[in-house]
């Protein structure tokens, strides 16, 4: 057999087993994603329409380049603010797809947030809710005819595809000040349970459940006096209470035109970051390079963030109304 044959039924099986074991798995569905700080309404509905701009962001994240059917997702988000009642609020969409090998996720996401202008800043509070959609190709598995490992016959992978659904939710708190901002968000709530099945057989059902993920992320700026630098630095930490991840990122902005930066997160990964502004867009690279033991099989991840704002004329009435630190 083929090294390459190999290798495709490899990570094929693996993938399997990892989302297949028992017939329920309990995962992470979020992306790790370096831009946290410049997309914070990806992990927290209540980051969304908190300035004056219709805020568009579309990016895609390549994980391990140089392995076969490594990890890949597309995002797309938008967020405003409007008031109703008197009162200030920010609307927001959320949608991304993921592949990794035979695996395929969807989610699409509505958000909505409360405002309160306090001590000199903006509160937020929000929620979300949306579709989460998981497919499994199994009609692709190629299964070894020689191997004492594996047999067809396994009922726990599934011989064709397989696809579901399931109603998603998620809540978040973000306080924005001038200077500096801070969040705390989880998603999954209500841990959605995908009943993956064959169309037309309700026998064979495999079943993905999206684990419940906190989130706490900050930020603020710091500008260098008598020069044109401003110092960005900011941190991000997720975790299920049973894994734990934890970024810390340097930046530095030049003119409000170029910006670089390194991240490190912990055990995990070291982060190189460029970025671009220009009038309203800001154009944003990141390398990572993997610091365990993958990266003797893979050049690093690739991350690319553009980002577009749109000015919206909120009245005289929002005293406190600010261009947000994180958005370049």
């Amino acid at each position: 057999m083929a090294l390459k044959q190999i290798r495709h039924i490899t990570l094929a099986l693996t993938l399997v087993m990892a989302a297949f074991s028992a017939t329920r798995t309990h995962a992470q569905v979020d992306a790790q994603l370096s831009h946290y700080w410049a997309v914070p309404a990806y992990y927290n509905p209540a980051a969304t329409g908190n300035i004056d701009f219709i805020h568009i962001s579309v990016g895609s994240r390549l994980q391990w380049l140089g392995i076969r059917h490594a990890p890949m997702s597309f995002h797309g988000m938008a967020d405003m603010p409007f008031k109703f009642l008197n009162r200030r609020w920010g609307v927001g969409l959320n949608v991304e797809s993921e592949s990794m090998g035979l695996y395929r996720s969807f989610t699409g996401v509505g958000q909505l947030s409360w405002k309160k202008n306090m001590l000199g800043g903006t509160l937020s509070v929000g929620v979300q809710a949306g579709l989460l959609n998981e497919t499994f190709k199994g009609s692709r598995i190629e299964m070894p005819e020689t191997d004492d490992a594996h047999t067809s016959a396994d009922d726990a992978i599934p011989q064709t595809d397989v696809t579901g659904n399931a109603f998603d939710l998620g809540a978040g708190i973000y306080f924005s000040h001038k200077k500096w901002w801070v969040g705390a968000s989880v998603t999954h709530i209500n841990q959605p349970t995908v009943s993956l099945k064959t169309e037309g057989n309700e026998e064979d059902i495999y079943e993905f459940e999206a684990g419940r993920a906190y989130y706490l992320a900050g930020g603020c700026n710091i500008p260098i006096k008598n020069t044109l630098f401003e110092l960005q630095p900011s941190f991000f930490v997720k975790t299920d209470f049973q894994f734990y991840q934890a970024e810390v990122t340097a930046r530095v902005r030049y003119n409000k035109f170029l910006s670089g930066g390194v991240a490190y997160r912990y055990n995990d990964a070291i982060v190189a970051m460029l970025g671009a502004e220009l009038k309203n867009f800001f154009v944003g690279y990141a390398y990572e390079y993997p610091m365990s033991a993958i990266n003797k099989a893979t050049k690093g991840s690739h991350e690319l963030f553009v980002t577009y704002n749109i000015k919206l004329d909120m009245g005289e009435k929002n005293k406190n109304k600010h261009r947000s630190i994180r958005i370049m």
